[in-house]
């Protein structure tokens, strides 16, 4: 009996984390869906200024930000703002995009 009660404040918290994580990722600039495709070279540029690699990265990361239509915060790194950019990866297995 005490679980029946129990379960309508349970599927109430469910709902109230899921509210949750909707608005945190609503919120998140450089997240998935966070660009459009004519802003990925401006974003690709700012993201690859600092590499010496800078005609590769900015091949991968417009390959990637088209796909993914976002692109990391910073020079390096912060890739887990953005799943799809950063969960692509090469036939070896190593990092598709910079």
């Amino acid at each position: 009996m005490a679980t029946f009660k129990a379960l309508p404040l349970l599927l109430l918290a469910l709902i109230a984390f899921s509210m949750l994580a909707t608005v945190a990722l609503a919120n998140n600039p450089y997240g998935p869906g966070s660009l459009t495709i004519n802003q990925c070279s401006p974003q690709c540029t700012r993201r690859c200024s600092n590499t010496q690699y800078r005609k590769p990265c900015l091949f991968f990361c417009n390959k990637c930000c088209r796909k993914c239509l976002c692109v990391p915060p910073g020079f390096y790194g912060n890739k887990q703002v953005c799943p799809c950019y950063n969960n692509w990866k090469t036939q070896q297995g190593g990092p598709k995009c910079p």
